[in-house]
């Protein structure tokens, strides 16, 4: 079954698809990882979501961050997959959704995103390479990737 995708603009959102995203960024970025942190960064006002459901719940999400919200480059982020959806490939579906969206959106241009560091073989299966630059991030280890656009 092929899931179906929801793509929004921040301002598009209904109060409930917004809290069933939120929730589901915290069950994964906050419970699973253990990591207190401010989800709600002011990014979310200038960016779309994508998601899928499964069950009633989202199953796999991301926000498509615009040029110069966070980098001059159109990024991906917050991208996650329910642990009750891991290992279906839902994840590898959510990202080619997501760069196809984001090149719908922004054009053929290079997409960055901030990947933690024991998923940059799965990011570089899509054309995301390491820009050397490596951070921490509420102490986990992260990487910023570039996929190379065709345009700008």
């Amino acid at each position: 079954m092929q899931p179906v995708w929801r793509c929004a603009h921040f301002d598009e959102l209904t109060v409930t698809e917004l809290y069933d995203i939120l929730r589901a960024r915290s069950a994964v970025f906050v419970v699973e990882q253990a990591c207190p942190y401010q989800d709600c960064d002011d990014v979310d006002r200038f960016s779309s979501h994508l998601w899928t459901r499964l069950g009633g719940e989202i199953a796999a999400y991301l926000r498509i961050v615009p040029p110069g919200a966070k980098y001059p480059e159109p990024s991906l982020g917050r991208i996650i997959t329910a642990a009750s959806a891991r290992g279906s490939g839902l994840g590898r579906a959510l990202l080619r959704e997501g760069i196809r969206r984001a090149e719908e959106l922004y054009g053929p241009r290079s997409i960055r995103i901030g990947a933690q560091r024991y998923l940059l073989r799965f990011y570089g299966d899509f054309g995301f390479e390491p820009t050397g630059y490596d951070y921490d991030e509420d102490g986990i280890p992260h990487s910023e990737m570039l996929r190379h656009g065709r345009g700008k």
